[in-house]
């Protein structure tokens, strides 16, 4: 792991990168817990998803192993915009493919801070 490229698009390696935030410590703001959260959508951490998930809106099972698996592609931050000190936005796009059929998501995320560690609360897609 430790010579491994983050998924995220840093340019970092994963151990220094997102992989610190899997491996238990909190992300510093929204963005790095979003670029966390993608990250573990590649690499099949589905654990993770869920508790970094706000327990008001965490599905019970994302089913991630459930074929067909997207291949993600690449993501690309746009905005993180910090509403006050437990609420922020980040807008992104990530890309993937399914079945060899590219599609792109383009979603605006909420997160909240509890408890010192920020959460993914939901998104708004944009076409």
């Amino acid at each position: 792991m430790n010579g491994t490229a983050c998924p995220c698009g840093s340019g970092r390696v994963l151990a220094d990168c997102c992989g610190r935030y899997h491996a238990g410590e909190p992300a510093p703001d929204a963005e790095c817990l979003m670029r966390s959260r993608y990250s573990a959508y590649v690499l099949g951490l589905e654990d993770y998803l869920c508790a970094s998930w706000h327990p008001d809106t965490r599905p019970t099972t994302l089913g991630l192993g459930v074929p067909p698996r997207p291949k993600w592609l690449g993501l690309m931050v746009k905005a993180h915009t910090v509403l006050d000190s437990i609420h922020a936005t980040v807008e992104f796009v990530a890309r993937y493919k399914v079945n060899g059929r590219a599609f792109k998501l383009h979603e605006v995320s909420r997160f909240e801070r509890v408890d010192g560690r920020w959460l993914y609360v939901d998104g708004e897609i944009r076409e």
